[in-house]
């Protein structure tokens, strides 16, 4: 086990989990910052000549968890690990962004899904291998098919 200490913080226009766009056809469009703490600068290094980013970060506003769960985008129980609830039993959230300019410590991004002070874990290039064709979309496919 090892304990997680924030690298930085999300700047976002979103205070409430109740403002966060949710379910089929949510789009993530909001601009944020991820405004990492001094220290850690020279890790940002080289970072603008990626297009996305994934940021691991806390949901510091979540307790307890369940493993089964409905999503608001279905009216059938999913397990946790084929969802993206915030009740989890490891509290951490995956988010890719795209980065629009570094400013110093400040990573001005489109796509944020998190609240505004969310603690960042950490930040990745995203290097996906995966052709689009080869992506499915599992459970949510059929959710949405049977909304139409």
């Amino acid at each position: 086990m090892f304990t997680s200490r924030p690298i930085g913080f999300v700047k976002s226009p979103y205070k409430d989990t109740s403002q966060v766009p949710r379910g089929l056809g949510a789009k993530h469009e909001a601009d944020g910052v991820l405004a990492i703490l001094p220290e850690f600068e020279a890790g940002l290094t080289d970072i603008k000549g990626f297009s996305h980013l994934v940021v691991l970060w806390e949901l510091d506003q979540s307790h307890g968890f369940e493993l089964l769960g409905t999503p608001p985008s279905d009216n059938r129980p999913h397990g946790v690990f084929a969802t993206r609830s915030p009740r989890r039993p490891n509290p951490i959230g995956l988010t890719i962004v795209e980065l629009l300019r570094r400013d110093g410590v400040e990573l001005h991004v489109r796509g944020v899904d998190m609240l505004d002070g969310t603690p960042i874990l950490d930040i990745k290039p995203l290097l996906s291998s995966v052709p689009a064709e080869k992506l499915r979309r599992g459970w949510l496919a059929e959710a949405e098919a049977r909304k139409k």
